[in-house]
């Protein structure tokens, strides 16, 4: 697995449209080929603060989500509700396994 951990901190008056746009952005993102996870976290101390958790069964489709329709209009609305550029950590997905289990 080819996987994103996405931090995300938005001002706070723009909470709600984040969640709104993010939301979008989910829902499209799931649908595409490759796509395992595309799990969207708020923060329960701090409602400003998000993370996304992407999973592509590949770096192929994995950057083809950066190309795709809801990706770039979530990122253009986005882009000024941050209270910080986003930070994107990648992770080698271990378990679970694509193998076929015995």
């Amino acid at each position: 697995m080819y996987v994103t951990v996405v931090y995300v901190h938005v001002k706070p008056e723009h909470v709600a449209d984040f969640i709104d746009a993010i939301r979008l952005n989910h829902e499209g993102s799931v649908r595409e080929p490759g796509n395992l996870r595309f799990d969207i976290l708020q923060s329960a101390d701090d409602p400003t603060r998000f993370v996304a958790y992407e999973a592509y069964s590949d770096e192929a489709a994995a950057k083809a989500h950066k190309e795709t329709p809801h990706y770039l209009a979530w990122r253009a609305k986005a882009e000024a509700w941050m209270a910080e550029p986003r930070r994107g950590v990648r992770y080698d997905g271990l378990f679970p396994a694509d193998e076929p289990r015995v």
